[in-house]
């Protein structure tokens, strides 16, 4: 088992993103079923699908853990089905499952085909509904629904009204609206799964910054600040939402304990690499953050703290690590990505 502080291939790094945790296992048991994943082949997926794996194998109990996205992806002892989730056949013939995460969205890209963005967004998520009706369904959504905040005054709350800023994140919103209107008006279990941002060491806002500071590019401040969360931690949290699902729908936001000056962490990463911090003009007003106290108090806090991922970040990319080359755009302040 790879410790967290030693990570240092891509072997290492898929092991430590799909490690469940004793309360994921004690979770799974409670639960009971097999677990779909829809959008298994976006960049949580296949760690998500893994961990669920291990999980099941942890219980004991024969248990089909299934993956479909538009290719198959390969993870051993997941039954992965290619499925174009828009075709509504494609869909019907998917095999039922009583606990489904459902992660098929689309940001990047959004602002040249908004008419696919609203597609994937918000029909997908009402012929998903329909077909499933029965069963759990942890709908994974963004911090995005929400505004831009003053720094002081701390990050978004579930209770908060949304006011999402452009047409993806509007389009999230109506995701979030069509599972609702499921949920409240005809029974399914549901949990809207707020998440913001998740960083494995090849993407996230971290690896962002870090990629900038290494190569000498200058880091936008023009959103000042950021909330961020370990993909395992992230995975963990998606596997036991399962247990909080009702009707009318629960929500929670996914992220970290912490909020981030994006000043200070990219002078944290030039003292490591022995670089000059660059900025590009002056920090913004506002940023997009997100308060997961509730998330904590009911599931506990995450095991990796905002320090240790940077720390990992920082090593990664050092020794030449991978990268998938996809930026997050955090910097991004009028929801144009």
């Amino acid at each position: 088992m790879t410790k967290i502080g030693e990570i240092k291939s891509l072997a290492d790094l898929e092991e430590a993103l799909s490690r469940p945790t004793e309360q994921d296992v004690a979770a799974l048991r409670r639960i009971g079923g097999d677990v779909l994943i829809l959008g298994a082949g976006g960049k949580m997926g296949p760690s998500l699908a893994r961990l669920c794996r291990r999980a099941a194998d942890a219980v004991g109990a024969p248990r089909r853990i299934i993956a479909v996205s538009r290719r198959r992806i390969e993870v051993p002892g997941v039954e992965s089905i290619a499925c174009d989730l828009l075709d509504r056949a494609g869909i019907a013939a998917l095999p039922d499952c009583p606990n489904i995460l459902y992660l098929a969205g689309r940001k990047f890209g959004s602002t040249g085909s908004p008419e696919l963005t609203w597609a994937m967004n918000t029909i997908l998520p009402a012929i998903v509904a329909s077909r499933f009706p029965e069963s759990r369904m942890v709908a994974f959504s963004t911090g995005n629904v929400y505004p831009l905040r003053a720094v002081s005054t701390g990050g978004s709350r579930e209770t908060d009204p949304p006011a999402p800023v452009g047409e993806y994140a509007q389009s999230c919103l109506g995701r979030e609206r069509v599972f609702e209107f499921f949920s409240s008006h005809r029974g399914l279990q549901c949990l809207l799964f707020r998440l913001n941002y998740a960083v494995d060491l090849r993407y996230g806002v971290l690896v962002d910054i870090a990629r900038k500071v290494f190569a000498n590019e200058p880091v936008s401040l023009s959103v000042p600040a950021f909330n961020v969360i370990w993909q395992r931690d992230a995975n963990s949290y998606a596997l036991r939402s399962l247990e909080f699902c009702a009707s009318p729908p629960r929500v929670l936001n996914i992220t970290g304990g912490e909020t981030f000056s994006v000043r200070e962490v990219a002078e944290f990463f030039a003292a490591r690499f022995g670089r000059r911090a660059r900025f590009d003009g002056t920090e913004g007003p506002c940023a997009l953050l997100s308060d997961a106290a509730v998330s904590h108090d009911l599931m506990g806090p995450p095991e990796v703290s905002g320090q240790e991922l940077m720390e990992l970040v920082a090593a990664w990319i050092e020794t030449g690590g991978a990268s998938l080359d996809k930026p997050t755009h955090f910097e991004v302040a009028d929801g144009k990505f």
